[in-house]
């Protein structure tokens, strides 16, 4: 773990940094096209470079630096967001750091609050941090490293989970299993007292820096037993009761570390005044929890698992069907006493449950089916009424700070809303899904389920955050389709939000999409491999995107009602977030052998249908339409093809019709639209390309935004005391109607 190194490095080491970081700057800049496919290696290979060297790390802080105070010169904001991440994930890591250079990196930083979005939001955070970092050398790795690795302590008890889901369309069979042992494998093998030891030995090294013998500290530690955790301990007692006191001096910071420094060296007989050089304690990847994503309940299930695994609940029964559960949100196990809060119980016998009834009535009456008595019992529950802490958990966490956008049509990006206090969420998920549009299908899906749940009966959201991630990954192409593949081009890109964030964020585009392209290699290679040892790059880059990837991009989910034409079938509601294809049955206006002309013989046929749409525009103006024309397929974009067609709204474009007056245009905006077959024709609709997500013989759809549950719930609740009144009053007003998906990147949106 430990590398002894000096402090000095040679000037070929800091030649050699410098081209590293040339190297990435001009593949920004897309000036190397032969080197696309190992894109994100450069980024990579640099922090391996001086993980295992402070003194590198020291050198690299400065050129960094100065690459950056170049580029506000030259006003070549491609550069900063980038270099600052770099910059940052090196500070993190750094054994030590002079206050100088903190000074300059704190002073660029507070430059940035100038800048437009996102460069000021990302500037006004990374300053915080360095402040912080800079009075309190260390937090910040010993936090992460707390967190990640959720080691437990008196003074920071915040615990973070990072799982995948990989679509098993994308990874079958042998192949997801070969990356689920890459990831998995790759997790850390320290014991919790091997955290302990990384910790104080980085926080000493940060604090004392040249004036703590690093590896005499390292001996020391390894040979110390039960007193490395009362070490940890006080360590941490002393980072975060400095880090409350705002603006504290950092020489009592100091002197309480150099005086436990002091007191280790001590109880191993060794020289107090000796010095040496510094080590490297380079941060551990995070525990990562894989998963094939298989059903839409599994991301609450696991969620669920997380919170109480390590809540004050650890003590009731989780027995293997535990998280079974059709629909649980409390924490009571069975053999517990039941109170009945504001229940719909009838009083009657046949209603309870069959341990309740009388000894009379244990027979069920003759001439009853079986399916009958089942439906009459009532299974073990409880039904509570919501607290008004949990209410207004729901309702803070729709809450909108302040608009950030100017119009309805301009997409969300940054932080959403106010959230709960940190005190109540103690836990972090960071979910990170792996696949291509059908994957996010699925998580459009179980995000709306998972907020449906909440604004019932808030559990996950008074203690947890969650973080969601995505890494772009196709699957092989397929011939078949169930839509027609001639509706559009674009609908046979099978990753078209990874495309836009790739287009608004050009480090999302170097780090994210470019391991997309190397996973499917990277896994085929490990499943043909004899060697024990996995690859590390696939968890370093993960690892990297969690912890630096902290602007999230909103995408608006919408809601589709799929109305049938059998009269007998109900109809179906359901959400999507990138795509929805409508494929209509082809057929000729003239039957075979009629006598046709040569305009009639090239006009291509397909179902007349009427269209019903409100007209998006950027003065949020609601103009009503309707048109009916034939066409032979539609397809419903909620992704942006093009930086011009930046707007949040829908893209709807019909394949092979012409216009039948004029004012028809073949591409419409809009963010409602109903379409119905006029011929009694049936049509396939399928959303985000996902193929068990096919409904056939389907006469009509309406589309819409999909509507937070937890605004639905408070309008329900509003209306019974307004009748006739349709207004938003109280903090409904202030709250998001619409529910988006938030995918974190680096920087957000870069106009």
């Amino acid at each position: 773990m430990e590398v002894k190194v000096g402090y000095r490095v040679s000037s070929a080491v800091e030649s050699d940094i410098f081209r590293s970081v040339q190297a990435i700057l001009r593949e920004l800049e897309g000036q190397h096209p032969a080197s696309q496919p190992i894109r994100g290696m450069l980024r990579w290979t640099l922090h391996k470079k001086i993980e295992n060297s402070p003194a590198k790390s020291i050198s690299l802080v400065k050129i960094v630096v100065k690459e950056l105070e170049r580029a506000e010169r030259a006003d070549n904001k491609l550069y900063i967001i980038p270099l600052l991440h770099t910059l940052m994930y090196t500070i993190i890591q750094a054994a030590y750091i002079p206050d100088d250079l903190y000074q300059r990196v704190y002073d660029f930083c507070k430059r940035l609050l100038t800048l437009p979005e996102p460069y000021c939001t990302i500037g006004l955070s990374h300053a915080v941090k360095i402040k912080t970092e800079r009075y309190t050398p260390g937090l910040l790795y010993q936090r992460m490293l707390i967190t990640e690795q959720n080691i437990k302590n008196d003074q920071f008890p915040y615990q973070e989970k990072v799982l995948v889901f990989a679509d098993p369309g994308v990874f079958p069979g042998e192949t997801g299993a070969a990356l689920s042992r890459d990831i998995e494998s790759s997790s850390p093998l320290h014991s919790p007292v091997g955290h302990m030891r990384s910790v104080i030995q980085h926080t000493l090294q940060a604090a004392l820096g040249e004036s703590c013998d690093g590896p005499a500290l390292a001996r020391i530690l390894e040979a110390g037993g039960q007193d490395v955790e009362a070490y940890f301990q006080e360590v941490v007692l002393c980072m975060e009761h400095c880090s409350e006191e705002a603006g504290s001096d950092r020489s009592q910071y100091t002197a309480r570390l150099q005086k436990l420094y002091a007191h280790i060296l001590r109880t191993a007989d060794h020289d107090v005044q000796s010095q040496g050089s510094l080590c490297s304690v380079p941060l551990p990847n995070p525990e990562i929890s894989f998963h094939l994503w298989r059903e839409d309940e599994q991301l609450w299930r696991e969620l669920a698992k997380f919170v109480r695994s390590g809540s004050s609940y650890d003590h009731y029964s989780m027995g293997p069907d535990f998280f079974d559960l059709n629909d649980f949100s409390v924490d009571f196990s069975p053999e517990m006493t039941r109170h009945s809060i504001l229940s719909n119980d009838s009083g009657i016998e046949r209603d309870l449950p069959p341990n309740e009834l009388p000894a009379v009535a244990e027979e069920p009456p003759s001439g009853g089916s079986e399916q009958e008595q089942a439906r009459l019992l009532r299974r073990g529950c409880i039904r509570m009424k919501p607290s008004v802490s949990d209410g207004m958990a729901l309702l803070q966490d729709g809450v909108l700070e302040e608009p950030s956008a100017s119009g309805k049509l301009q997409r969300k990006v940054g932080s959403r809303g106010m959230s709960v206090s940190k005190q109540q969420r103690l836990y972090t998920a960071r979910v990170v899904v792996m696949g291509d549009d059908q994957v996010l299908g699925k998580l459009a899906k179980a995000y709306y389920s998972l907020r449906k749940r909440e604004a019932r009966r808030p559990f996950l959201t008074t203690k947890l955050n969650l973080k969601i991630y995505y890494v772009p990954v196709a699957s092989e192409p397929q011939n078949a389709s169930p839509v027609k593949e001639n509706v559009s081009a674009t609908s046979s890109k099978p990753c078209l939000l990874a495309s836009y964030l790739g287009r608004v964020d050009p480090w999302f585009e170097s780090n994210i999409n470019s391991l997309g392209n190397m996973i499917p290699k990277l896994v085929k290679m490990s499943s043909t491999s004899k060697s024990a040892e996995t690859d590390p790059f696939l968890v370093d880059v993960i690892s990297y995107y969690i912890r630096l990837a902290l602007q999230p991009v909103f995408f608006t989910l919408y809601s589709v009602k799929i109305t049938f034409s059998s009269l007998t079938k109900e109809a179906v509601e359901d959400v999507f977030v990138t795509q929805l294809a409508v494929d209509f049955p082809e057929f000729r206006l003239f039957p075979e052998g009629s006598v046709r002309n040569k305009k009639s013989i090239s006009e291509i046929c397909g179902a007349v249908i009427s269209v019903n749409y409100i007209k998006a525009s950027l003065s949020n103006r609601e103009t009503n339409r309707g048109v009916s024309l034939r066409t032979s397929g539609v397809l419903i974009n909620a992704i942006p093809m093009s930086e011009r067609d930046d707007l949040d709204c829908l893209t709807v474009s019909f394949s092979d019709s012409p216009k039948i007056k004029t004012g028809v245009d073949q591409r419409i905006r809009t963010c409602s639209i109903k379409i119905r077959s006029l011929e009694r024709r049936t049509f396939t609709v399928c959303l985000d390309k996902d193929s068990k997500r096919v409904f056939k013989d389907v006469l009509s759809i309406e589309v819409s935004r999909c509507l937070d549950p937890g605004y639905c719930i408070q309008k329900a609740r509003k209306s019974k005391f307004t009748l006739g009144d349709e207004k938003d009053v109280g903090l409904m007003k202030y709250m998001t109607k619409g529910l988006p998906l938030p995918i974190n990147t680096f920087a957000g949106i870069i106009q």
